[in-house]
């Protein structure tokens, strides 16, 4: 498997990296929370830009994500619009879907840009959208690179489903497939590693999975071994049910690793 450096950020490769969401309003209210998020153990901070009060107002929101650079400095930026059909909080359409994340892409501030794969379509044994593998090319012609992503906040569907959507996102060139399901059962997320280590054998590029909630919180933490290059931890306020504070996370993550190794 090919590793993915972004900035000063090897994904793929050593111990699984820690994203921190940030989830705020305003302006002032994201860059206080980026500007406390330096001094945590954090490798890359997700914008969640779909609570963000301007956020299609592009002008107002690239000055936003600006000035997030100036504060983070070298730390890898993941632009997200979470819609509310996958568990966000916004339902736009996907002209302005697009419009704000290629606006994103092309300003440079930005190093990865999530993108829903399987846009109005709910068939879990269904293809990759058209308007979403488009919107993939279009954002790679900037350089910026891709979190394709989908997300089921309420079951997890079977692990043939879930390596599947890992291998259809592959196939439409999102540079890191990531699914995110929701457990009913204990063996739910036993489910979704397995699925995981399944899709591993195949994957040629780093991917993300995560089973979400209370139950589905030692997903987060079993990254080597499913084989997930990343998972999310918090600053405080969580942006998906089940995350743990990163401090915490990444004090596991370390653990498991050394174990590992030894």
């Amino acid at each position: 498997m090919k590793t993915i450096k972004v900035r000063n950020v090897e994904l793929g490769a050593g111990v699984p990296k820690t994203i921190v969401p940030i989830v705020a309003k305003t302006r002032a209210a994201i860059l206080e929370k980026a500007a406390e998020i330096t001094k945590l153990p954090a490798d890359l901070v997700e914008w969640r830009a779909d609570f963000y009060e301007d956020l299609f107002k592009i002008p107002e929101l690239l000055e936003t994500l600006k000035a997030m650079r100036k504060t983070l400095g070298e730390t890898p930026i993941l632009f997200t619009i979470r819609t509310k059909p996958e568990g966000g909080e916004v339902a736009p359409s996907f002209e302005d879907y697009s419009k704000v994340n290629l606006a994103v892409a092309q300003s440079g501030d930005a190093d990865l840009a999530d993108v829903e794969m399987f846009w109005g379509n709910t068939d879990w044994n269904g293809a990759v959208s058209d308007v979403s593998a488009k919107l993939v090319d279009e954002i790679h012609k900037t350089k910026c690179l891709v979190v394709g992503s989908r997300h089921n906040f309420s079951m997890t569907p079977s692990a043939k489903e879930i390596s599947g959507t890992l291998q259809k996102q592959q196939k439409a060139n999102a540079d890191i497939p990531k699914v995110a399901v929701m457990p009913t059962s204990d063996s739910d997320v036993v489910t979704l590693v397995a699925a995981s280590v399944d899709y591993k054998g195949v994957a040629d590029r780093p991917f993300l999975t995560i089973s979400m909630g209370p139950r589905g919180m030692v997903s987060r933490m079993a990254c080597e071994l499913s084989g997930s290059c990343m998972t999310f931890g918090a600053a405080g306020q969580t942006s998906a049910p089940g995350q743990i504070q990163v401090k915490d996370l990444k004090d596991a993550l370390n653990m498991i690793h050394n174990a590992q190794m030894a």
